[in-house]
């Protein structure tokens, strides 16, 4: 018995299918990042990032190494590199539940 490859097995789907997979991959990869990692995913660089927040390249080096940032730091951050915040409460008896009005921009 041969042992298969993984990239094997998604280069013989089909188009749309492959597709699926793969942007189901990069979601259960996003779920898990750190603020380094999606800067890096985004193929940004730390000087890019701070010029689009107004900031020198040494404030965006503390803020990824920072565990306890402010939601609006946090915000500007996510949207400086095209994304948006959203913050989502999980509990074992229901469904998450998507938190509004406190990551939204003032």
């Amino acid at each position: 018995m041969m042992a298969l490859n993984v990239n094997d097995v998604i280069e013989g789907l089909d188009t749309q299918r492959r597709r699926g997979v793969e942007e189901r991959a990069a979601e259960l990869i996003a779920e898990e990042m750190t603020l380094r990692e999606l800067r890096k995913a985004r193929r940004l660089t730390q000087v890019s990032l701070a010029r689009e927040l107004g900031i020198g390249q040494e404030g965006i080096s503390r803020m990824e190494q920072r565990s306890d940032l402010l939601l609006s730091t946090l915000r500007k951050s996510v949207e400086a590199m095209g994304g948006r915040l959203s913050l989502v409460a999980r509990f074992p008896d229901r469904p998450p539940v998507e938190l509004s009005g406190i990551a939204d921009p003032e």
